[in-house]
This record gives structure tokens, sequence and C-alpha cells, in this order.
């Protein structure tokens, strides 16, 4: 004999009651997050539920000046995406730049234009879809134009899982700094503005193609982690049952 403890010798399993410890701690774990998670997700639908309905009614609402200098700090995505505002100036197309776009349409660019306005501010406007061959008609917005649409936040860093390359011209998302710095710009505002179809003109870019849609699963999420904190509570109750 050598001494060695024969009631549980190395290397096996610990005894029964042990495991029914640690797998009952594991599953009240368990199900303290899933309903955490689920709990989470519910307050998350009510937040989009909120904004859904805070954005319907801009979208429905009349346009107003586009906000100027003064109130540019106090712009959030939350406070003031898809809100309907207008802007006058003149437009500066020898800066302009193309955004890769995907739309109804086809594929093709989103023609984004500095627009100065009379207080000397600078506003990207996104004047709308032009196909791959598009050059602009004669006089295309020459003079002072007044364009509505949707005040839209910057998109900072690219898309299409590519970066934007301002040294190239090649754009793939509206980052409104990016371009200001790439175009020379000044006194830029923080967002730009997609243009609506009122301006569509022969030939002209094709505005009023912006897609506001919200996506919303969070009441299918939340029910999926309620039900496995009922999965991982029942196994709690089984374990608790088993001598």
């Amino acid at each position: 004999m050598t001494g060695r403890d024969l009631t549980n010798p190395a290397g096996t399993a610990p005894p029964p009651r042990s495991k029914r410890l640690l797998l009952v701690a594991l599953c009240l774990l368990a199900t303290t997050a899933f309903v955490a998670l689920g709990i989470w997700q519910v307050e998350r639908r009510a937040w989009k539920l909120d904004l859904i309905a805070r954005v319907e009614a801009r979208l429905a609402a009349p346009p107003v000046p586009a906000p100027g200098r003064a109130d540019w700090p106090r712009i959030t995505r939350d406070a003031d995406e898809y809100r309907r505002v207008t802007a006058t100036g003149h437009l500066l197309p020898d800066r302009a730049v193309r955004t890769m776009a995907l739309t109804e349409k086809g594929a093709g660019s989103w023609l984004v234009e500095p627009l100065v306005t009379r207080a000397g501010e600078t506003i990207l406007i996104n004047r709308g879809f032009v196909p791959p061959d598009w050059s602009a008609p004669a006089g295309d917005g020459e003079g002072t134009v007044t364009v509505t649409g949707l005040l839209r936040m910057t998109e900072p860093g690219g898309g299409f899982l590519r970066g934007n390359d301002p040294a190239h011209d090649r754009w793939y998302s509206r980052d409104v700094a990016a371009i200001a710095a790439a175009k020379g710009l000044t006194d830029v505002a923080p967002y730009f503005i997609d243009a609506d179809a009122s301006a569509n003109a022969p030939g002209a870019p094709v505005g009023g193609l912006t897609v506001v849609t919200f996506r919303n699963h969070h009441l299918i999420y939340a029910l999926t982690w309620f039900g496995l904190a009922l999965m991982a509570g029942y196994a709690v109750y089984r374990l608790l049952r088993e001598r």
C-alpha cells in the first residue's frame, strides 16, 4: 500500500453533490445574465420606438431654416437627424465630390456640393443620385439656389467596407470633416443636407431618394433572452430536485 486516498483517487471527478452545486451556481448565474439582457432589450425597444416616433414627426413637419453657426455645437443625431430644413446660397460645383451609392435607380454616386449661404457659412448638399457617366448640364446649379431636404449627420470613416481616399478623390461615405479638408472649405456645418425631389429637373441629380428605416428587432431579442432565462431556471429546478 502506498498510502494514497482510495476514496477520491487523483484525476477522478468530484462527488455528484459537488457537481450539482457547481451546475446550480452556473445556471443561476446564466439565469441572472439572461434576465438582465432581456430587460436591456426591452429598454432598447422603448428607446427605438420613441426615436421612430420623433423622426416621423420631423418628416411630417414643415421645413425650417438649416441650423446656423451658433446652433452647430448643440446638434445631435437623436435630436436633429432627418429634420426637414432649407438653405439658400450659391453652390461650388468645382469643389463637389461623388460618394458611392446604391439606390433604387442602381449603382452610381451621390453628388455632394458645398453651398455657401448668405451668412458666409458652408453646408454640404447631397444633391442626389447621378449615374457613373453623368456630367452636369449647362447652367446646372448656377446662381442663387434654395435647397430643401433632410438634415443628416456626418458619416466619418468610409462605407461599403472601404475607407475614404481623399488623396485620390475616392469617397465611400459623406464624411463632412474629411471632404471639407480635402476641398479647402472653411466654416463648414457639422452636418449635410439630403436634397428632396423638389429640385429634380431633366439631367439634374435625382434627389429625394433618402431611405429612412430603423431596424427594430428588440422584442425578438428580448423574448429570446427571457426564453433562455426560463430554460436555465428550469435546469436549476431539476438539479435541486435530484438527490
